[in-house]
């Protein structure tokens, strides 16, 4: 412990993120990036906007990067929130809407960030298991809480509620917020945000790092009531007014307005998907039905760490979670094509 830091520092466990090697050369299917890169209409965005504007501060609240997300979804401008990345939203929402007197519930296993969020703001939090096909039981969140956060599709399973599991979510809580993240819906599964005209307690939260192939630039965004975007915009405000620079404000917008490059983007990976889990599935591989851009795959006679240590040895990397109940899984990512054909031929030749 530095005698600097403040007493709460020390108790903090802090996310870890997924490996970033330097070494290009290596085949990267472990932090769920896209392989296919931003759309061409992006980059020129961002081209056109390095200019002597570039002096001034951009537009706190992103208002033109807002009007096209609420134009997309058809709802309100006032029902929007954007920020540096989906996980400044979050932090946000943990911060502005869960410091209450009963836990916050999520599943026992999901995105590590709850965990360091409610580390950080001193939450108290209930963790939900999945049951043994990992799945999630909407009647195991029908309990007294301070707030639910469920990640659909989930991570790192990849498997998703439907849209009536949601509602029935809803209706049963309806005193507390209720946060559907959505960072991976756009592989498979169906957005909840037309539930927010119905639900005052719901907010979406999406992320342009994946489908849209933007990790690099930074972007997330929430939807819902315009009392709980308030709520964010004020936390937000008191601690980073411009959290959105301009380049990334102009690569959003002009992502968000590329339906069709879009579109043939996320068909490649869903392809590639379907491809890798048949060809897992012929060599002894248990995978979980996925519907994000990565599998959560369990062979049933060689360890996950073992899988994991092969791979990275041979230039490709991939996620191995050490802890309880998924300590014998791997995530991968999807990657191209050729890399999904390229790692199932090293699992083929190892077993």
């Amino acid at each position: 412990m530095n005698r600097f830091w403040s007493p709460f520092v020390n108790r903090l466990e802090p996310y870890v993120p997924g490996e970033q090697p330097a070494d290009g050369n290596l085949i990267k299917l472990n932090t769920n990036e896209n392989p296919y890169g931003p759309s061409p209409k992006v980059l020129a965005a961002m081209k056109d906007e390095i200019s002597n504007d570039l002096r001034r501060y951009p537009d706190p609240e992103a208002w033109a990067l807002k009007s096209v997300i609420a134009d997309t979804y058809d709802i309100s401008i006032d029902q929007v929130f954007v920020g540096n990345g989906s996980d400044e939203v979050l932090a946000h929402m943990f911060h502005g809407l869960f410091c209450q007197d009963q836990p916050v519930l999520f599943p026992d296993i999901s995105y590590s960030f709850y965990t360091v969020y409610c580390g950080l703001y001193q939450i108290q939090y209930q963790l939900v298991s999945l049951n043994d096909q990992f799945e999630i039981n909407i009647k195991d969140y029908c309990q007294p809480n301070g707030g639910i956060i469920i990640a659909n599709p989930n991570a790192p399973t990849g498997i998703a509620i439907t849209l009536e599991q949601i509602s029935a979510l809803l209706e049963y809580n309806k005193k507390s917020a209720v946060i559907i993240d959505e960072a991976y819906i756009d592989f498979g599964g169906r957005t909840a945000v037309s539930l927010i005209h119905k639900y005052p307690n719901l907010l979406v939260v999406q992320t342009l790092s994946k489908s849209r192939s933007l990790a690099g630039l930074r972007v997330g965004f929430a939807v819902g009531n315009k009392e709980l975007i308030e709520a964010l915009a004020r936390v937000k405000n008191s601690f980073n007014s411009y959290p959105l620079d301009r380049l990334a404000i102009a690569g959003a917008m002009a992502a968000i307005k590329d339906t069709e490059g879009f579109n043939h983007t996320r068909n490649k990976i869903i392809q590639s998907r379907q491809y890798l889990t048949k060809a897992l599935s012929r060599i002894g591989f248990y995978v979980l039905p996925s519907l994000a851009n990565f599998v959560f795959a369990s062979h049933e006679k060689i360890k996950a760490k073992i899988i994991y240590q092969v791979l990275k040895d041979q230039g490709i990397l991939v996620r191995y979670f050490d802890q309880d109940r998924i300590r014998n899984f791997i995530r991968i990512t999807i990657g191209t094509q050729k890399e999904c054909e390229m790692l199932v031929k090293s699992l083929t030749d190892l077993f």
